[in-house]
């Protein structure tokens, strides 16, 4: 038996599905890594692979970064957790807050999921009204009321002008379901309307301005504006979930917009590689999380929230991704985004692009869909991605499941140039099946 058969077999015994994350369930059975260095990744027979994954967008400088693993190193020989605060949880809000001037007050929790719940949370606190809006389609973690919708299909979506609130996982209390309305990305007259049939219990509109499982379609100026100008309107919040989309600019994905979110949720890289989240925002609003304050509603906490290790790591990982880096990666990515356009042209198969900064998703159509419905990939359109990402895999390269690839510091135009070969093979070896489906 192979080393990765023998590891399953193991696995299999003690965990269901023999994965402890449902994004790396694969069969026969799962990759297994061995250590990683830079945007290099070892598997457990010592083959090198390219990763343009970076656990799922979260590690900005890819792996064990020197300056990061000494900083961590040296925190860890002090302690890792305590019962008291820590000078780090000062010194990294600092930091966020003065990087982006419109977070005046900011929480850390230890996950992207922990970061949107609490924002869920302070927002009903603060508006003392239960509902939430969010886009259909867009992932939100793994919270009962953020994750409706997510993976809605055909057969449970409903109707477009009324849409269904579908259960994530079974036996979803319709409770969960009733407390969350379903809108359109970019559609803005649709999305007002049915806003509008729950104006006065919506305490939230929740968006993603860069929607991995909507194609990774950004949100318009446009929708944003019309979706903030519904929220003063109508005693709401407008929240931004940017545990993915902060890395695309200095300030986040939102530095782009004019209206910018009264509360965001944040995750991924600014954890340096460790897991953390953290709920940022207006300081009135924040008042709700402040036990000190006469407007104190909503009590947080968490043995492991504002972990010294996870803080230590991530302050240098943001420290590290200043205004240049951040430049620099975006171009990187512009770069490979076009080498990969060439290679489908030369592959003669249909290929476009979505995304922003330094995360993109390539899809095999010939024009970019403009929302879930129309980003939505049935079983034989999975099936084509799936044999893209496996092809990639065999010739060195690691890719996002949803075929979007994410751009670290560690990257050059070595690896850009090895990634557009390799697509160039993937995109030939999938162009028979791609033919079928047109």
């Amino acid at each position: 038996m192979k080393k990765e058969e023998i590891l399953y077999s193991r696995a299999i015994k003690v965990l269901p599905g023999g994965v402890s994350r449902n994004i790396i369930y694969r069969k026969p059975h799962p990759y297994y890594v061995s250590s990683a260095q830079g945007c290099y990744v070892f598997d457990i027979n010592g083959v090198k692979k390219i990763d343009f994954a970076n656990n799922v967008a979260a590690l900005i400088h890819g792996h064990a970064h020197p300056a990061i693993v000494n900083a961590v190193t040296q925190q860890i020989q002090k302690g890792t957790a305590f019962t008291i605060g820590t000078a780090i949880e000062v010194e990294y809000a600092e930091l966020m807050c003065n990087r982006v001037p419109w977070f005046d007050k900011i929480r850390f929790v230890n996950s992207g999921t922990e970061a949107v719940m609490s924002m869920i949370k302070a927002a009903r606190a603060y508006t003392g009204k239960p509902k939430i809006a969010k886009i259909e389609g867009s992932y939100h973690g793994s919270y009962d009321t953020a994750e409706v919708s997510q993976s809605a299909s055909p057969k449970t979506w409903g109707d477009i002008d009324n849409p269904n609130s579908v259960p994530n996982v079974y036996a979803t209390p319709k409770g969960v379901l009733d407390n969350v309305v379903i809108i359109h990305l970019n559609d803005i007259d649709r999305s007002i309307k049915i806003l509008n049939k729950y104006a006065g219990e919506i305490a939230c509109v929740i968006i993603d301005p860069v929607p991995h499982r909507i194609g990774m379609i950004p949100a318009s100026h446009e929708f944003v504006e019309a979706i903030y100008n519904w929220t003063r309107q109508n005693n709401a919040l407008l929240c931004f979930d940017e545990v993915i989309s902060f890395r695309v600019n200095y300030e986040g994905a939102q530095a782009d917009y004019i209206h910018k979110p009264d509360l965001t949720s944040l995750g991924k890289i600014i954890g340096g590689g460790f897991p953390i989240g953290a709920l940022a925002g207006k300081d009135e609003i924040m008042s709700v999380l402040d036990p000190g304050n006469q407007n104190y509603k909503f009590p947080l906490s968490g043995t492991f929230s504002a972990n010294p290790v996870s803080l230590t790591a991530g302050k240098v990982a943001m420290e590290l991704f200043n205004r240049e880096m951040v430049n620099q990666i975006n171009s990187m990515s512009l770069i490979a985004q076009k080498q990969i356009l060439e290679a489908a042209k030369i592959a003669d198969v249909p290929v476009c692009i979505s995304g922003k900064g330094s995360i993109f998703k390539i899809h095999f159509r010939e024009k970019l869909p403009f929302n879930y419905r129309d980003a939505y990939e049935d079983e034989k359109m999975k099936k084509i991605m799936n044999m893209f990402v496996e092809h990639l895999y065999e010739k060195g390269i690691i890719v996002i499941n949803s075929c979007s690839c994410t751009i670290s510091t560690a990257i050059t135009q070595k690896e850009i140039d090895i990634l557009s070969d390799s697509v160039l093979s993937a995109f030939k070896y999938i162009k028979p099946e791609l033919e079928k489906k047109i």
